[in-house]
């Protein structure tokens, strides 16, 4: 029998969040009863997910035999010029219903964030952006409530945030009661995950391996050219099996995100950099973000990892504008009439293409009749700006027959993989004694900082200044090949930039580019 309980007072609040991005706002849900018509009113820039929670908290109450006073109910998510979007102001609501019914003590709502979303069984039902409410509630000396499914995730904070994590509406009112106690959620520890492909399954294909452990070791981008089944995605793959680990505030910073965007498996946090793939029919708003919550894009679910873009001519031209702005600045910036939402986009682009539509320019018994025309037709589709954000332009030639009854390679992705460690270590602690202790890579320096760890011995000095009159390097090409030449110095162990690491720069950056 649904049996109505007695309001004993007629205001009460509870604290929830919105997530503009990563960044967290605080929300005060204030519920008032009121003398009236019975009416439930939910306002503050509400969105539809919002509006719905009056009947979902209706009818999780009524599962556990409690039914609405028969009065006037007023909800107010303030500030109330902050849009209110997601399923999570579910649980909140219907905490501050059961304080004002007296149901629950208020008190328990005090000093506490409360997200989840209620299904009609009384149910806490997962939500996204549970890693954001820990890190908001530990900045504002805060416990957080919120769902079973999702206290893994949460404990990531370990004792700086107490939890409450609760599977259905039941219990969570016991344990606010004190009639029994919710265990306290552990965090999954990652798994130590090993890649699965590995660089010995490529015969042949040296100096595309070569530019691959050069990319790797300071983060560059890379384009591979070539015609189809030459290897560039089995290359691009295996390119994960030579990336370092995550560092620990890499992986709770990539957790964020994939939390926001709905990503994060099981709560559980990987060490293992991201390789997000996106097919060419992809979207803007799947490539940098965006949609009716602002959602992260590919660039962003693939920060601090590798967005591989296969057959880059075949997306979308206004797409791959949309990239430059994050390859340069490490950030992605999406815009509404009254906010803008910043997503963290720091990636490693890969790319591969084949050298025109037909593939086979460079083969006379099997190119099209428009070759070599179509080869330039068919890159004209990649604007100059965009290729000269690419440090690495390599050739991926067709794998003959030779090459494919060559013995496995002796070395693999291990023996690649401690060289790549070993140079970024040596970035690492160079910048972190400059003061920079933010910067792990070559790739990303600039400025000043870029002339001090890069000093060229005499003849370096003249070969590169040569390399800018003959190639017509922009400012940006010139420092480009600074930074590879860095990187190379590195995997060699050397202080300084010799000729030989400058020279190996510039092949790297002349090497298959349509514009050089």
């Amino acid at each position: 029998m649904v049996r109505t309980v007695a309001p004993a007072m007629t205001t009460a609040r509870s604290r929830t969040l919105a997530l503009v991005g990563l960044e967290p706002a605080l929300v005060d849900v204030e519920v008032q009863l009121s003398s009236g018509l019975p009416a439930f009113t939910i306002v503050g820039l509400p969105d539809k997910a919002v509006a719905e929670s009056r009947e979902r908290v209706r009818a999780a109450l009524s599962m556990i035999n409690l039914a609405l006073p028969p009065r006037r109910i007023t909800v107010n998510l303030a500030p109330g010029d902050l849009a209110k979007e997601g399923s999570h102001y579910d649980l909140p609501i219907a905490l501050g219903l059961l304080a004002v019914m007296g149901i629950v003590p208020t008190e328990a709502l005090d000093d506490r964030l409360v997200l989840g979303e209620l299904g009609l069984d009384a149910s806490i039902r997962p939500v996204n952006g549970v890693l954001a409410a820990a890190i908001a509630a530990s900045t504002h000396d805060l416990d957080l409530i919120c769902p079973a499914a999702c206290g893994t995730e949460a404990a990531w904070l370990g004792d700086i945030v107490r939890i409450t994590a609760a599977g259905d509406l039941m219990h969570l009112i016991a344990h606010l009661r004190g009639d029994t106690i919710l265990p306290v959620p552990e965090p999954r520890l990652p798994l130590e995950e090993t890649a699965a492909l590995d660089l010995r399954d490529v015969k042949g294909q040296e100096s595309a391996k070569r530019a691959l452990e050069v990319a790797a070791a300071g983060g560059h981008n890379l384009a591979m050219i070539g015609p189809p089944g030459s290897g560039k995605s089995m290359l691009a793959a295996r390119l994960e099996s030579i990336l370092p680990p995550l560092s620990a505030p890499e992986m709770l910073e990539v957790g964020l995100i994939r939390s926001v965007g709905g990503k994060l498996k099981d709560g559980m946090l990987s060490r293992r950099r991201p390789f997000r793939n996106p097919h060419h029919a992809a979207s803007m708003a799947a490539m940098v973000g965006g949609g009716t919550h602002a959602r992260p894009g590919e660039v962003s679910l693939a920060h601090n990892g590798v967005l591989f873009l296969d057959e880059l001519p075949e997306f979308s031209r206004n797409v791959l504008e949309a990239l430059r702005q994050p390859l340069e600045t490490g950030t992605v910036t999406i815009a509404r009439a009254n906010h803008h939402v910043t997503y963290p986009a720091r990636v490693q682009l890969v790319a591969a293409m084949n050298p025109c539509r037909c593939g086979h320019m460079d083969d006379p018994a099997l190119a099209c009749a428009r070759a070599p025309k179509c080869g330039g037709d068919y890159l004209k589709r990649i604007s100059g700006p965009l290729f000269d954000r690419i440090d690495l332009h390599v050739d991926v030639q067709a794998v003959s027959p030779q090459d494919l009854s060559l013995p496995v390679p002796g070395e693999g992705s291990a023996q690649v993989a401690a060289r790549v460690a070993a140079a970024r270590e040596v970035q690492a602690m160079r910048y972190a004694e400059l003061g920079r202790p933010d910067i792990a890579i070559n790739a990303v320096i600039e400025g000043q900082l870029l002339d001090q760890v890069c000093p060229l011995d005499a003849a370096a000095g003249t070969l590169l200044r040569r390399a800018i009159d003959h190639l017509r390097l922009s400012a940006r090409g010139y420092h480009r090949v600074l930074k590879v030449a860095r990187t190379l110095a590195d995997l060699d162990g050397r202080d300084g930039i010799a000729k030989v690491h400058v020279a190996e720069a510039i092949a790297l950056r002349r090497r298959g580019s349509p514009r050089s």
